[in-house]
C-alpha cells in the first residue's frame, strides 16, 4: 500500500470519527477511535511509537514519540487545538526527516470542518 493510499484511508476514517463525535474531546479519544477504525481495515497501526535520534554516532533512545505510525510508512499527529500552526508543521516535518519517512499528516479534530483541519506534510527525501 502506498503512502497516498494510506493517507486516503486515514482521512476517510478521521472524517467518520469527526462526524460521529464532533469537536471538544481530548486527543486521546480521537486517537483510540482512529486506531480502531484503521485496524478494522486491516492496517498495521502503532500507537505512541518512540523514535530514536542518531546524531553523529550518539544514539538518543526515545527522543520523541509519534502519535501513530501507519504501515511503518505514514506518521499521524493528532491534535484537538484551535488552529494548526507552523510549530505543528515543523514538528511533524522534523519527525519525518529523523525517521527517514516521506509522508505525515496532522489531523486536527477541533476544526469545525474536518477537511480544514487536515494537513499533509511531505519530506522531500
Amino acid at each position: 500500500m502506498t503512502e497516498n493510499e494510506i493517507s486516503n484511508l486515514v482521512f476517510d476514517a478521521g472524517m467518520k470519527i469527526h462526524r460521529k463525535l464532533g469537536i471538544g474531546l481530548f486527543e486521546n479519544v480521537y486517537e483510540r477511535c482512529l486506531i480502531h477504525e484503521l485496524k478494522n481495515k486491516g492496517m498495521n497501526v502503532e500507537s505512541q511509537k518512540d523514535i530514536c535520534v542518531n546524531y553523529e554516532g550518539l544514539v538518543i533512545e526515545k527522543a520523541f514519540r509519534v502519535d501513530l505510525l501507519i504501515e511503518n510508512k505514514v506518521i499521524i499527529e493528532i491534535k484537538a487545538v484551535q488552529d494548526i500552526n507552523d510549530y505543528h508543521f515543523f514538528q511533524l516535518l522534523n519527525y519525518l526527516r529523523i525517521a527517514d519517512m516521506k509522508l505525515g499528516m496532522i489531523l486536527n479534530f477541533h476544526s469545525t470542518l474536518f477537511k480544514n483541519g487536515v494537513r499533509r506534510v511531505v519530506n522531500k527525501l
